[in-house]
C-alpha cells in the first residue's frame, strides 16, 4: 500500500511546489517510486511533478469532479511507494458553495481519501504565532489529520527554536526547518511558475532543492507519519468525451495549458491526438476531423503568431468544413484581434469576432459551470460543463452568438459566455469535466 500524504499550507506562496518537488526526487533517489497529484485547477505544477517522479501527475477537484471520478484518477499510485498531493491556497480555501463533491479546497481531498496533511509554515515575522496558526489549521476540521510540519524561509537559529518550541508545546511534530535558500527559487510570470518544460535548468533545480531539504528535513520521519493507503476500484471513469476521432491538438509554448487527464480520456475512447506548433507556423493536420486549441501564453507571442501565415491560412480552412475550438488563450486566437502588453494590435484568425487586450490587465479568476447553448465539439447542446477560468485578458467586443450561459462558483451570471461562429466555439473556461 503507498505511503500517502498531503502537502498544504496557511496560505499561497509558502513552498508547498518547492518542498512536494524536493520530496518527491529524494526519494526517487532512494529508489521509491513516488505519485504525484494536484489538488484544484492548475496546469503548471502537474508538469513539475512529472519532471521530478518521471510519472505523469493528474489535478483531483472535488468541486468539478464526483468521488467516482477522483477515485479513478488516484487509482494510477496503485503500484507507487509513495503517494504526494500538492494542495493549492491555503488548507481549507475553497469556493462558498459546494460543487459535485466540495468546494475545492484542499481539506476536501485529505479527508476523502484519508490523507495525512504535511503542513509548510513560513515564520516570517513571527514566532510562537505560527503554531497558533499550525494548531487552528489542525483543530479545524475533524475529518482532517495534521501529520506534521516544516517549517520554510526561517531567520536564524534562535528564531527556529522559538518556533520549534511553541510547536512541540502544541503537541505538533516539526520534521524540520529550511532557511532562506535562493538558490532553489522557482521563476514566476503572471499566471504562475514559468513552466517547467521552458526552463533547461529545471532537473538541476529540483536536485538541489532534494539535497537541501535532505539535509534539513527528516526525510524517514516524514515517509513514518504518511498514511498507508489502499486504492479502491472506481465504480465509474472520466466522464470526459473526446471532441473527435482524430484530434489536430495545438501544442507548443503559446498553448500549453492542456490537463493530462483529459487527454488520458481521449486517448482511452479511442482518439487520436496529431500535436501541431502554431509558433513554427504549423497548419492543423488536413486528416483530422477536428482542432482544438487550448490555453496558454498567447499574448508573449502575439507578434510571432500574427505573422504566421501558414498557420492562420491553414486553420481557416480547416473551419471551413470542420469544428474548431478554443479555451482561453486558444479562444483569443480564434478571434479577430489580441492587444499586447504594449498596446500593440494584432490581428489573429477571424473565425470569431473577439477582440481581447492584455494591456488593460484585470484577473479573471475562478470556478465556472457552463451549459451549453449550442454544441461544441464532444458536447450536447445542454450539457453542463465545469471548468475554471484564470486570465488577465479584458474582452474589448465579443460580438458572436453566446456558446453557454456560464455561471461563477456562486451561481451568478457572467459576461463571458464563449462564443460560436459557423463551425468554430471558444471559451475562457478551461474543461475539467462534464456533468453525469
Amino acid at each position: 500500500m503507498p505511503a500517502s500524504l498531503v502537502i498544504s499550507a496557511p496560505a499561497s506562496g509558502v513552498g508547498k511546489t518547492t518542498l512536494t518537488l524536493a520530496l518527491a526526487r529524494a526519494w526517487r533517489q532512494r529508489g521509491l517510486n513516488v505519485q504525484c497529484f494536484k489538488s484544484g485547477p492548475d496546469y503548471i505544477d502537474p508538469a513539475f511533478h512529472a519532471a521530478a517522479t518521471e510519472r505523469a501527475s493528474v489535478n483531483v477537484d472535488s468541486w468539478a469532479m464526483d468521488r467516482g471520478t477522483i477515485a479513478h484518477l488516484v487509482s494510477r499510485a496503485a503500484d507507487a511507494d509513495v503517494v504526494l498531493a500538492e494542495g493549492s491556497m491555503g488548507l481549507f480555501d475553497g469556493v462558498a458553495a459546494r460543487g459535485v463533491s466540495g468546494t475545492g479546497a484542499t481539506a476536501d481531498i485529505a479527508e476523502m481519501l484519508g490523507w495525512p496533511v504535511v503542513l509548510v509554515i513560513d515564520p516570517s515575522g513571527q514566532a510562537q504565532t505560527a503554531a497558533a496558526i499550525a494548531a487552528g489549521l489542525r483543530d479545524y476540521r475533524a475529518g482532517v489529520r495534521l501529520a506534521g510540519v516544516v517549517l520554510n524561509r526561517v531567520a536564524s537559529p534562535r528564531h527556529e527554536d522559538l518556533v520549534r518550541r511553541a510547536l512541540n508545546e502544541a503537541g505538533i511534530v516539526v520534521f524540520g526547518a529550511l532557511p532562506r535558500h535562493a538558490e532553489i527559487s522557482l521563476p514566476k510570470r503572471h499566471l504562475g511558475l514559468v513552466q517547467a518544460e521552458e526552463q533547461a535548468e529545471i532537473g538541476k533545480l529540483i536536485d538541489e532543492a532534494a539535497r537541501f531539504v535532505a539535509e534539513h528535513v527528516d526525510l524517514d520521519a516524514v515517509l513514518h507519519s504518511a498514511g498507508k493507503w489502499s486504492p479502491q476500484a472506481a465504480a465509474n471513469g472520466l466522464n470526459v468525451r473526446p471532441p473527435g476521432q482524430r484530434i489536430a491538438l495545438a501544442r507548443d509554448a503559446a498553448f500549453s495549458f492542456v490537463y493530462p487527464h483529459m487527454l488520458e480520456a481521449w486517448r482511452a475512447a479511442g482518439a487520436e491526438i496529431v500535436p501541431f506548433s502554431p509558433l513554427a507556423d504549423e497548419a492543423p493536420d488536413a486528416s483530422a476531423d477536428v482542432c482544438w486549441l487550448p490555453g496558454g501564453y498567447p499574448e508573449l507571442h502575439a507578434a510571432k503568431l500574427a505573422a504566421n501565415a501558414r498557420f492562420r491560412s491553414g486553420l481557416r480552412a480547416f473551419a471551413e468544413t470542420r469544428p474548431v475550438h478554443g479555451e482561453c488563450g486558444g479562444y483569443m486566437v480564434l478571434g479577430a484581434g489580441l492587444t499586447d502588453a504594449d498596446g500593440i494590435s494584432h490581428e489573429m484568425a477571424g473565425l470569431l469576432g473577439l477582440e481581447t487586450s492584455f494591456a488593460k490587465r484585470r484577473m479573471h479568476l475562478g470556478y465556472r459551470l457552463a451549459e451549453l447553448a449550442a454544441p461544441m465539439p464532444g458536447h450536447k447542446p445542454g450539457a453542463r460543463l465545469r471548468g475554471h477560468e484564470f486570465h488577465y485578458s479584458t474582452i474589448l467586443a465579443q460580438p458572436d452568438t453566446p456558446l453557454a450561459v456560464v455561471h461563477d462558483a456562486t451561481g451568478a451570471v457572467i459576461a463571458e459566455t464563449g462564443s460560436r461562429r459557423g463551425h468554430a466555439t471558444g471559451t475562457f473556461f478551461h474543461l475539467i469535466a462534464e456533468d453525469r
